[in-house]
């Protein structure tokens, strides 16, 4: 639709605008005395028939029949009809229907009852505008090619789409049945600082701000897990949090600078115990939110139950054809990954080649729960090393779909060799690695005093809901994903007035 038309709806609003007020009535209401949802009366109007109802919700729909109006009124569960006859709201009131538009958020008192063609509705007594809508909702916004549109206008894609309003409903039913389940397993729920003064806890890059009361340079977390780590020193034992993380990478599908993170930790457990707790907690979300712990996602079934494959890195190049204990050295990785048109950096490591190599060979083809256990030392500051096998640690990711949904170690808790790997990775950000780890000295004074064996485990709950939801992008889990500022000029999602 034109600007020029757009114009002309929004003009018409404001007209039916001031003629409201003219009238002496408020087109912005107050407090609204709701007894019952849409869905509520859809479900229950045998039940409920003739018995008084107060609804409200949005306008998505008139259609005006000489001395009768049907509006259709939806609320955050459902929609319902409203049937305004003239006898019953009387002439005066039935005149302000002429000033009602689609958009508009309207407080209806009245009856339930079915029409003649079995339509749960509700015959109005009385109505109240709550809100004036002075611009027109989109009339195509369900074929837009453009998704950014959506997420940019996140409050219209709920107004007008369904699926996305039961899509965030679902993100707020999973995240709290994981608490529910944790809560139940003996974890205390905790918080720890959002800036920090040192970016650690992961391999990645920060983003930077400064505290201007104490001029003091500090980094917007990249992780949960060194605070974390700290309150299992501290004797907490079982410990989580749900909380933002922010790293400084690039966007994808699966990739956002901001997302939501699960870490926890279990004193006096291992790897064992978090894949373990993994499998139970996946599968357990899976039947409270889907309802099965068989689920579809990308058109194939994915059997959430326990037990998943384990794999370690090492086997699972292998089934691709490649055999890590051939190389001789990192020189001999870097040219094996290039033999295999993976790209890799000059400098990277055995560890980095092996990585990149999962990344690009393995995971994709992982549709089925699988854990990627066992991975490099160089790659994995933070975790004990192997006893059996010391170039490598005891870690995992949990891999559905083609996609990695965390992390997770036996904890390192050795200060000295913690103190060890501080100062290799230190070397490798010398080198030009900024998303190597840095050295955090109160972290190593914490783990002096004596940290319990300790399991760990991260599990990002954006990708977590993409994966019970069937989302295909991160940004279809996030409300408000971040968004480039609009170009000059720009103003509000593609106009036109919905059909009726």
């Amino acid at each position: 639709m034109s600007g020029e038309r757009i114009g002309d709806l929004i003009q018409s609003r404001y007209e039916k605008l001031q003629a409201l007020r003219e009238a002496g009535i408020d087109p912005y209401g107050g407090r609204f005395a709701v007894t019952h949802s849409t869905d509520e009366v859809r479900e229950n109007v045998d039940e409920m028939e003739d018995e008084a109802v107060s609804v409200a919700g949005r306008v998505m729909a008139v259609r005006s029949h000489g001395r009768v109006t049907f509006v259709d009124v939806a609320d955050r569960s459902d929609s319902i009809q409203v049937y305004f006859q003239i006898d019953n709201v009387g002439a005066e009131l039935y005149e302000v229907l002429e000033h009602l538009d689609i958009g508009d958020i309207i407080g209806v008192r009245g009856t339930p009852f079915r029409t003649r063609t079995k339509e749960p509705t509700v015959r109005a007594g009385s109505f109240e505008f709550l809100s004036k809508s002075l611009r027109p909702l989109p009339e195509k916004w369900h074929g837009l090619t453009d998704v950014d549109l959506r997420y940019r206008y996140r409050y219209v894609d709920l107004m007008v789409n369904p699926d996305a309003r039961q899509l965030f409903v679902a993100r707020s039913r999973i995240v709290s049945a994981m608490r529910r389940f944790l809560d139940d397993c003996g974890y205390l729920e905790v918080e720890t600082p959002t800036m920090h003064t040192i970016a650690g806890g992961a391999l990645a890059r920060p983003f930077v701000t400064h505290h201007n009361a104490l001029d003091l340079p500090l980094y917007l977390r990249i992780a949960t897990e060194l605070h974390l780590k700290r309150l299992m020193v501290g004797g907490l034992e079982q410990v989580y949090e749900i909380g933002k993380v922010f790293r400084n990478e690039g966007m994808s599908r699966q990739h956002s600078p901001e997302f939501t993170m699960l870490e926890l930790y279990l004193a006096y457990g291992d790897y064992e115990d978090m894949m373990e707790l993994t499998e139970r907690m996946v599968s357990y979300l899976a039947e409270a939110v889907c309802g099965d712990c068989k689920i579809e996602y990308g058109g194939e079934v994915i059997d959430l139950s326990p037990p998943w494959r384990r794999l370690s890195l090492v086997d699972a190049l292998k089934e691709r054809g490649v055999d890590v204990r051939d190389w001789d050295g990192a020189s001999d990785a870097r040219s094996a990954a290039k033999h295999l048109g993976v790209d890799v950096k000059d400098d990277a490591t055995v560890g980095k080649v092996m990585d990149e190599l999962v990344d690009e060979l393995v995971m994709p083809d992982l549709m089925q729960p699988t854990f990627l256990k066992d991975h490099p030392v160089d790659i994995s500051p933070l975790a004990r090393r192997k006893e059996d096998d010391p170039d490598y640690t005891y870690r995992f990711e949990p891999v559905i779909a083609g996609m990695e949904l965390g992390n997770a170690f036996s904890e390192l808790n050795d200060p000295h060799e913690q103190r060890r790997r501080f100062e290799a990775q230190m070397q490798q950000r010398q080198s030009g690695d900024d998303e190597a780890h840095v050295m955090d000295e109160d972290f190593l004074l914490a783990l002096e005093y004596g940290m319990p064996p300790t399991g760990g485990l991260g599990i990002g709950v954006d990708r977590l809901v993409m994966l019970l939801t069937g989302a295909e992008s991160i940004r279809d889990v996030i409300l408000f994903p971040l968004m480039r500022p609009q170009e000059d000029g720009e103003e509000g999602p593609p106009g036109g007035e919905m059909e009726e």
